[in-house]
């Protein structure tokens, strides 16, 4: 069975308002920096499943060399 390694992304979930019965606010990436807007909870899962994404393409891709 193939083990699959961990990855971790932190996040900090800034709730800004509530409209329409979902949540507006911004997400932090604590590790880059990187800063984001979203306008529901969705949009808020979303966003932070495709940073999960690319952080694991990224550490499965050959490293350059």
């Amino acid at each position: 069975m193939k083990k699959e390694s961990s990855h971790r992304t932190n996040v900090m979930v800034q709730i800004l308002d509530t409209q329409h019965a979902t949540w507006q606010g911004t997400v932090t990436w604590i590790d880059t920096g990187r800063k984001e807007s979203f306008r529901s909870a969705l949009e808020l899962l979303r966003l932070i499943d495709s940073a999960q994404l690319a952080q694991q393409t990224a550490a499965s891709s050959p490293a350059d060399g």
